[in-house]
């Protein structure tokens, strides 16, 4: 396990993969860790440095009080990525990690040599969604919405498929610290990354799960329609987790763009 302070906050991160190969950076979900990448890995390790870490309030980093903004977990990022010498880089965030590599990519363009987004939006929900799901949380903790996220998070088929997985994976939610998980959905509901679209000018490719109900494929279409560099393509038998759910097949996409 690798660990660094950064904006005075410690970050659990991991750095493998080529050396020699360019940057390739995954920016994790809502409630999710570095782990969830974890199927995509072995496709890209012998080409590329494959950096990945856990924001603020995630996984191992550290989780200061609410509430974040996207702008600090983008920041957040910024300085890690200055720690480990890395001056251009591949960004592929999902879901609020889609959001921090936007705002990422129109505050640093120069540092950015393509960008991936997975189920995301420059705005997601409404203030009133995230101030219900806020409350409920704090009164009551994460066990308490557990089941209605996670069912957000796949499609049916994976938890009829692989109900293990489905179980271990509602673990990793559950035990996200309330404040790390409520404090990232303030980030969400305040953030309206719209007015930054326009200026980004990196190649992006947009992908999003055809059975997405957080993020659904219409918006992803939407946003790759606003972006000035971008296709879109949708992924049968994936929800709001398409790394998890179709890793092999999100992989040679991707592959596939970055060549």
């Amino acid at each position: 396990m690798q660990f660094t302070t950064i904006n005075q906050q410690v970050l659990h991160f991991q750095d493998e993969g080529s050396a020699t190969g360019p940057p390739l950076v995954f920016v994790n979900s809502l409630g999710t860790d570095l782990r969830i990448w974890d199927a995509l890995i072995p496709h890209f390790a012998a080409s590329y440095r494959i950096i990945r870490h856990d924001k603020r309030g995630h996984g191992l980093s550290a989780c200061p009080p609410p509430p974040y903004t996207i702008r600090q977990h983008a920041e957040d990022l910024v300085g890690l990525l200055d720690r480990l010498q890395v001056g251009k880089a591949i960004l592929i965030g999902i879901s609020v990690g889609g959001m921090i590599a936007l705002d990422f990519a129109a505050q640093h363009p120069q540092r950015l040599a393509k960008l991936v987004l997975c189920d995301t939006a420059p705005k997601i929900g409404t203030p009133a969604m995230w101030d219900e799901r806020i409350a409920a949380l704090r009164a009551h903790g994460m066990a308490h919405l557990g089941e209605a996220i996670l069912a957000r998070w796949f499609a049916p088929e994976f938890a009829a498929a692989r109900p293990d997985a489905y179980r271990g994976y509602g673990n990793m939610l559950t035990r996200t610290p309330v404040d790390g998980y409520t404090g990232t959905c303030e980030a969400i509901r305040d953030a309206d990354l719209w007015p930054q679209v326009g200026r980004i000018q990196a190649p992006t490719l947009v992908l999003c799960g055809a059975e997405d109900l957080a993020t659904p494929p219409a918006q992803a279409q939407q946003l790759a329609a606003a972006l000035p560099n971008a296709s879109c393509t949708i992924i049968d038998g994936a929800a709001h987790l398409p790394c998890i759910e179709q890793p092999h097949v999100m992989a040679a996409i991707i592959a596939n763009f970055l060549k």
